[in-house]
């Protein structure tokens, strides 16, 4: 019988202890594969989020906030000395401006209100009054010292290079088209995208027309944005917006995308200094950092416990090799006296060695294969729940302003999470494997030495 045969063979004479080595040896094997899974599926979207989340800058001109503020539209001159940084990948321009009764057709599908008055009162709006009447109240109209006022808030008109980003081109929300199609970001065309409620309100639907700017404009696609600020807006190529409000070349806002947000610092100063004090730049790091945050301590707790779950199967089997050999003492002796080496003896140990860590790991991986998306959903609740109870308390300090910024961050932060997918690919296998034959030579090299030192004589004196 050879070194290999009798191993293997070894390793059934207790099935008593066999089963059980074996079953928490599957167990040990089970647990470092699910936390493989966990470390490689939450490394994977740490990559994504890196090259997708938080990795822009904001350039805007100086002192303008929307449409508050003042000062300069950028140029596309200006534009040129960022989009050719390193590490900016893309550049998105936009031009905003309003749609008014003076100068379109369109009605605006959003009511003034309260607050539409007090804004409008505060900012001196263009407001119609007509002889005295009914108060009107917070509607469209109302009513001061006989004379009735009239107040229709704008549309927002947005130009913009990416026609379907809607978080950079036109103040947030998702872009969902309803119906007909988008226009390409480098059209001149006299076509725009319209928002659900203000389709609704003007009757509009594809192939409609309306006036802008004394020029007839045609809808090619109707949008919901999700909220209903966006959905009362109109969005348009910007060369087209620059031709028609004569403001040729002007840039209210640009987005560049940075490769990684590793490199957002770096482009952020750079645009800085380049554009000196002629813009405001800002960058979304901060979010991304929160993004980043919960996933990194999974990604540190999975790793973590893949190392304790190979240590602690190495050591199992270890102890349990020292024990086989202090039970086979003699057998290793009268193996030795009738010509066996060491290196035969301590051969035959090793294969029985990894018979049981082989047998082990067929029940870890299928322990594997069935916990290790639970157990990475799991990490990820956990780290869901921890970040929104720290952005709820943040929020709660910082007020209003804060937890509106904290609720976007908060649902970065859990889509995030909430798209992780842990697959067991065929590598994951091949590592179990591979962690099943490093536990079983760990295991076994102690026991080699033990091996080694047993003396024929000495055995069969004891005995």
């Amino acid at each position: 019988m050879n070194v290999v045969t009798r191993g293997i063979k070894n390793a059934f004479r207790n099935v008593i202890r066999t089963v059980s080595l074996v079953v928490i040896l599957g167990i040990s094997v089970g647990l470092a594969l699910s936390m493989l899974v966990s470390y490689q599926a939450v490394n994977q979207k740490i990559e994504s989020v890196k090259s997708s989340v938080g990795n822009t800058v904001s350039v805007s001109p100086a002192g303008v906030r929307g449409f508050d503020g003042g000062g300069n539209a950028l140029t596309a001159a200006d534009l040129a000395k960022v989009t050719s940084l390193s590490h900016v990948t893309s550049t998105t321009e936009t031009l905003s401006d309003r749609l008014t009764t003076t100068n379109s057709n369109l009605v605006s599908a959003i009511d003034a209100g309260s607050l539409g008055w007090r804004n409008a009162n505060n900012s001196g709006e263009n407001i119609t009054a007509g002889p005295g009447g009914a108060g009107g109240g917070a509607g469209g109209s109302n009513s001061t010292s006989g004379v009735t006022r009239t107040f229709t808030p704008p549309v927002t008109l947005v130009g913009t290079t990416s026609p379907t980003n809607l978080s950079t081109a036109s103040g947030g929300g998702t872009f969902t088209l309803k119906s007909g199609q988008v226009f390409a970001g480098t059209s001149s065309d006299n076509v725009a995208l319209i928002g659900s409620s203000l389709a609704t309100k003007n009757n509009l639907t594809v192939g409609s027309t309306f006036t802008a700017y004394s020029t007839t404009v045609t809808v090619v696609g109707i949008f919901d944005a999700g909220n209903t600020f966006s959905n009362n807006q109109v969005i348009m190529p910007l060369a087209s917006v620059q031709t028609l409000s004569d403001q040729a070349g002007a840039i209210t806002s640009a987005t560049l995308n940075v490769d990684s947000i590793s490199n957002v610092e770096s482009v952020t100063t750079a645009a800085k200094s380049a554009l000196g004090t002629a813009a405001d730049i800002t960058n979304a790091a901060a979010e991304a950092e929160s993004t980043i945050t919960p996933l990194e301590n999974i990604k540190t707790i999975s790793l973590y416990s893949l190392i304790g779950a190979v240590v602690a199967g190495s050591v199992i089997i270890l102890l349990t090799m020292i024990m086989i050999v202090r039970e086979r003492r003699r057998e290793i002796g009268v193996l030795k006296a009738i010509g066996a080496g060491n290196g035969t003896v301590m051969g035959q140990f090793a294969i029985e060695a990894v018979t049981l860590t082989l047998l082990g790991s067929v029940v870890g991986m299928v322990i594997g294969v069935l916990a290790g998306s639970p157990i990475t959903k799991l990490l990820v609740n956990n780290a869901s729940s921890s970040t929104t109870t720290a952005t709820t308390a943040a929020a709660g300090a910082g007020g209003r302003g804060f937890a509106r910024a904290g609720g976007r961050a908060l649902g970065g932060v859990q889509n995030s999470l909430s798209n992780i997918h842990a697959v067991v690919g065929w590598e994951i296998i091949l590592y179990g494997l591979a962690a099943a034959l490093i536990i079983a030579l760990i295991g076994s090299a102690l026991a080699s030495f033990f091996i080694a030192k047993i003396r024929p004589a000495e055995v069969m004196r004891a005995e």
